[in-house]
């Protein structure tokens, strides 16, 4: 089994219990890589711009408070 296609065919033949198994575990999997990757950009300063607009955008009281967003959607 080498390609995605084969793998994905092989995990549809499984239980569904071992199927959520395995999603489970590669999601965990996929969101502590996800967070490594935020660590390290933070670190890195590849945020910097954004955290940067954020805090000019809230000194010049350009923002809507989160409560007042959820309130009206």
């Amino acid at each position: 089994m080498s390609t995605t296609k084969e793998i994905s065919e092989a995990i549809r033949k499984l239980p569904a219990d071992e199927q959520w198994s395995l999603l489970h575990e590669f999601a965990d999997e996929l969101w502590a890589d996800w967070d490594t990757q935020i660590e390290a950009d933070v670190s890195g300063g590849k945020l910097d711009q954004f955290l940067n607009e954020a805090r000019a955008e809230i000194q010049a009281s350009n923002t809507i408070p989160l409560d007042e967003i959820i309130r009206n959607s």
